[in-house]
């Protein structure tokens, strides 16, 4: 088990920086997500990490030791790949054993230690087949137990469930955090997908253009995102954004957008007045946005008038798809809902859960309720 720390790097591939003063401590026995969209530069952190590609700028440790010149091999480090890597020609037990014989391991340990992780793992029944003839699930499975019985210090895994089909990934995405739990071993994992993200993660440092925008918990990046970046991209459906301006209203303060006024709670009046008026960026996620025959008891509700664009039923919902004006939002509401495409209708936004930024920066002016 060990920490894991990246001190200021960066990696350049020529003229092109993948990764920008990337700063990072991975806590021991700590389950950290990096993610973020294709190019964002979270599987170059994970290959560095690994050995794979050379650090240009920058330290990483793990543990106490700078491990920027180790070879991978030295790293107490086993990583996990989207692709399985498994060798074809080999079977099941073959393939969790590879790495043990080329260390020269004793037979009857790589015996013991292969049959304990193949039954942790549930491949247990497999280990005569070969890779083809397996499911994408059981290599994947075969892909992970290969990687346990190194025992390693830190696992990496990289996107290791986007080849399985929907119901397979939930399946497997349990697997996973059952087993660092069993395992209580450092895991760093790298995905685009955030509900593995906010499902898996102790932790999630989520990344754009090479730069970690956030660090946190997923419910403290779902409340108090830092900048509409985060926001939108942690949340399914994203976070609804409006160009709207503070203004006075009587002795309150609204946001007034194309199509839409909504009044600020007293409560966080505070936090918009001193920018009366001035355009922002307001937020507001689409369950925070309800059918006025279904609110929840305790909100805060600025009724708003909208025409309903598109019907979404989802079974345990609904989405809707809304117009306010020139304004397009989206609504997940109760699934007892009646209203229909077409209709004109009256929805309420629940204001004590709203967000407002920079429309320049993109920062956080507020986020949500403390």
């Amino acid at each position: 088990m060990a920490e894991v720390r990246f001190e200021h790097v960066t990696k350049r591939f020529g003229d092109f920086t993948a990764l920008r003063d990337f700063d990072l401590v991975i806590e021991d026995r700590e389950f950290l997500v990096l993610v973020g969209p294709s190019g964002c530069g979270k599987s170059t952190a994970l290959r560095m990490l690994a050995g794979l590609e050379s650090v240009t700028e920058g330290s990483i440790f793990i543990g106490e030791r700078r491990v920027n010149s180790v070879p991978p091999k030295d790293r107490d480090i086993a990583m996990v790949f989207q692709s399985y890597a498994l060798y074809p020609h080999m079977t099941v037990y073959d393939n969790i054993a590879f790495g043990l014989k080329l260390r020269k391991t004793p037979k009857a340990e790589i015996d013991g230690k292969v049959r304990m992780a193949a039954e942790v793992l549930g491949v247990d029944t497999l280990l005569d087949r070969k890779p083809g003839q397996l499911s994408g699930g059981q290599r994947q499975r075969v892909a992970v137990a290969r990687a346990i019985v190194r025992e390693p210090a830190v696992f990496l895994l990289d996107e290791p469930l986007s080849n399985l089909d929907a119901k397979l990934r939930v399946h497997t995405r349990a697997e996973i955090s059952k087993l660092h739990e069993r395992l209580g071993t450092t895991f760093v994992y790298v995905t685009h997908d955030q509900v593995e993200a906010m499902t898996m993660a102790d932790r999630i440092a989520v990344m754009n253009e090479g730069v970690i925008q956030q660090v946190g918990s997923p419910q403290a990046l779902y409340d108090h995102p830092v900048n509409t970046f985060v926001a939108g991209f942690i949340g399914s459906p994203a976070m609804n954004f409006f160009e709207a301006t503070v203004a006075e209203n009587g002795a309150g303060v609204s946001l007034e957008g194309e199509g839409f006024m909504v009044d600020v709670p007293d409560d966080r009046a505070g936090e918009v007045r001193s920018f009366l008026g001035r355009r922002m960026t307001f937020g507001v996620r689409p369950e925070n946005i309800h059918d006025t025959a279904f609110v929840p008891s305790g909100i805060t509700a600025a009724p708003t008038r909208v025409t309903v664009d598109v019907t979404e039923p989802m079974g345990n919902e609904v989405f809707l798809h809304l117009m306010a004006g020139e304004t397009k939002l989206l609504a997940r509401v109760d699934p007892r809902t009646r209203v229909a495409a077409g209709e004109e209708v009256e929805v309420v936004i629940d204001m004590e859960r709203m967000h407002v930024f920079d429309p320049g920066t993109g920062v956080a002016l507020t986020s949500g309720e403390e």
